[in-house]
């Protein structure tokens, strides 16, 4: 018996698929992470046993950075928002609601703006930039535009995400041509056909990890992921620097007289859009007890 670390690249029926350097072991959990309410998530690092025969068994789970109850992922560093211009036409409170719940769980939210070709994207840019959001244009056709969005994402681990229809599956064809291929190839050595987005996977790309998440919706994260009313605030980053100078210690930043953020808005340096999505959150959860949520 031997002791390996890896990362979950998979989880389905019960069974986790461990990648130890470029080797794929198919384990099974110990039963004291269901007692403890722990269960691994793909993106774990986690330490496995690798008997001479039988089911490997996954021993240990480090500690993570960051997880999401829904899609079930850990340690990602970027969330990727695909949004395009048009058909759908963009929503900004279900992205300001995504990038929130990115911040919220300390995961860097970016926005990659698809269809500039049918529609120049400039208005979404210029939102989130002022935000302090990282932001990208990007068409299929203009290659600077997709290598912008590839070398920022180099090295890390990445989820995309974004409403039916904004092009995400395109923008990971274009980003990684080979996708397809691997993924083909590593079903087949799960023995599981190909791969369908029926469950999270992660895939190697280059030194950093793609997730494929099926479903992966502003649904499931106001569902599983919601943000207590005292943390919205600090899940808009663009407020940070106003949240100390308000008349009241107990300002709710919506609507009372001497906020500074309400300032900051009416003299545009925060974005109306971005604030009424503020508003919308904190209004939906003002009145949520905390044992609603479980």
């Amino acid at each position: 018996m031997k002791s390996l670390s890896g990362i979950i690249i998979k989880s389905t029926g019960g069974f986790y698929y461990v990648e130890v350097a470029d080797v794929i072991y198919e384990c099974k959990a110990r039963g004291i992470f269901r007692k403890k309410n722990n269960s691994p998530r793909v993106g774990d690092i986690v330490t496995i046993s690798v008997p001479d025969d039988g089911y490997c068994s996954i021993d240990e789970i480090r500690p993570r950075k960051n997880s999401l109850k829904r899609p079930p992922l850990a340690n990602i560093d970027i969330l990727v928002i695909v949004v395009s211009t048009v058909e759908p036409s963009p929503n900004y409170l279900v992205i300001d609601k995504m990038t929130a719940a990115a911040v919220d769980n300390e995961i860097e939210p970016v926005i990659v703006v698809s269809k500039s070709d049918l529609k120049p994207g400039g208005e979404l840019l210029s939102v989130y930039k002022k935000a302090g959001i990282k932001a990208f244009s990007y068409s299929s056709d203009n290659k600077a535009s997709v290598d912008a969005v590839k070398d920022y994402l180099k090295d890390k681990v990445s989820a995309f995400t974004g409403n039916s229809g904004v092009g995400k599956s395109t923008l990971l064809n274009v980003l990684y041509p080979d996708l397809k291929l691997e993924t083909g190839e590593i079903s087949e050595k799960l023995g599981r056909g190909r791969h369908t987005t029926r469950t999270v996977e992660l895939f190697k790309i280059g030194d950093g990890y793609v997730a494929d998440t099926p479903g992966f919706s502003t649904v499931d994260l106001e569902r599983y992921n919601m943000i207590d009313k005292e943390n919205i605030m600090f899940c808009f980053p663009e407020f940070k620097e106003y949240l100390t100078s308000c008349r009241f210690t107990s300002c709710s930043h919506t609507c009372e007289k001497g906020c500074e953020i309400i300032k900051a808005v009416n003299e545009g340096k925060i974005s109306e859009s971005r604030h009424q999505s503020y508003v919308s959150m904190y209004n939906e959860v003002k009145d949520i007890k905390q044992w609603q949520k479980k």
